[in-house]
């Protein structure tokens, strides 16, 4: 072989040699950020002076809560289903910029009380106004995310009086009744799945349950049994621990990552219709008569038509047009906008300062 084809050969090993180590830095790098993703924003926010705490009611139902330094005026962040406060953590710290932040678990997630006599919109709202006199003190603005939204309209149409603003992040008004959600994405991947589980008895961990079972991993064909498999050894080997798959982008499991603190009765009410007992969802939206942002996720729809959003477009605008005053913000987004798109939530929460009469 003449130098010259040497000097080739050695140019080409030394570039393929260079793409393996980049290659393997890139993957050690995707897996560290999928296995750990949900940690430095936490510890920002205890950096950043927040406080886990608890308080009980007469009744002895406990709420958990996290409170930040007092830098603004009261905010109650209001979690969705199945997570829990440390939902909001990417927005936490900016947040207690503005702020004087109580972020709650709601009944039945994280370490607030699972009671499911409590699994009601009026019960549950009851005890969240009683949080703001008692614990907050004074009126507050109330930020409520998906579920967590439909409580924050509750509360700002039954106790004005406690409450400065209302935002409401991607609440399913219109697609949050039994016979409202029998198309949608979180009939068939959250409820149904439930209903099933509570109704079998060969697997007691319902993550495991879920990825098996899951409407949306089976949208991905053969990948879901892999996936299936790959959750059940994790789980098997990191009891108690929250799922995390090293090879799966962690924006896709992060809808998991609290269910071990989630009680199934609480999905069970909604299926059944029980947690919207007495709840008209068009005369709330009209008693609502402080200031209020609705924040809509983009509406998306399945090739096989479900809706994968949290309502329709034309829902959206019925919302809009029911509350009066209101500030309407699409976001191409996830249903998750605050752990999606934190700097534009961030944002919209110091925007809406402006309109509050202090």
């Amino acid at each position: 072989m003449s130098k010259k084809k040497k000097k080739v050969l050695m140019l080409l090993l030394l570039a393929i040699g260079i793409i393996i180590v980049i290659g393997i830095i890139f993957i050690c790098v995707y897996a560290n950020q999928n296995m750990n993703y949900d940690k430095k924003p936490l510890q920002n926010t205890y950096g950043a002076g927040y406080e886990e705490k608890q308080v009980s009611l007469g009744d002895g139902t406990v709420l958990n809560y996290a409170e930040g330094p007092n830098n603004g005026p009261p905010l109650l962040l209001i979690h969705g289903q199945t997570m829990k406060w440390e939902d909001y953590s990417r927005v936490l710290p900016d947040l207690a910029r503005y702020y004087h932040v109580f972020a709650i678990d709601c009944h039945g997630h994280g370490k607030s009380s699972h009671d499911p006599s409590k699994y009601s919109v009026a019960a549950m709202g009851q005890d969240f106004i009683w949080f703001i006199e008692n614990v907050i003190g004074e009126a507050s603005v109330i930020s409520g995310h998906s579920s967590g939204g439909v409580l924050a309209a509750w509360i700002a149409a039954h106790s004005p009086k406690n409450v400065l603003g209302v935002v409401l992040e991607d609440p399913p008004f219109f697609s949050v009744e039994p016979a409202e959600m029998q198309n949608t994405f979180v009939w068939l991947d959250g409820f149904e799945p439930i209903n099933r589980f509570k109704n079998q008895s060969e697997i007691d961990d319902y993550v495991v349950y879920y990825l098996e079972n899951s409407y949306f991993w089976g949208l991905f064909g053969d990948l879901k049994s892999v996936i299936a498999n790959s959750a059940k050894k994790y789980r098997e080997k990191n009891p108690g621990e929250p799922l995390k798959l090293w090879y799966i982008p962690y924006k896709m499991t992060h809808g998991t990552l609290y269910l071990d603190d989630y009680d199934l009765d609480f999905g069970a009410a909604f299926r059944e219709g029980t947690w919207l007992k007495g709840f008209d969802q068009e005369e709330i939206l009209s008693n609502i008569n402080s200031p209020s942002v609705y924040i809509k996720a983009a509406t998306v729809y399945g090739d096989d038509g479900v809706l994968y959003a949290a309502n329709s477009d034309e829902d959206a605008a019925r919302v809009h047009r029911l509350i009066k005053g209101n500030e309407m913000i699409t976001i191409k987004s996830g249903h998750d906008i605050h752990f999606e798109k934190p700097k534009e939530f961030v944002q919209i929460m110091v925007d809406f300062i402006k309109r509050l009469s202090l």
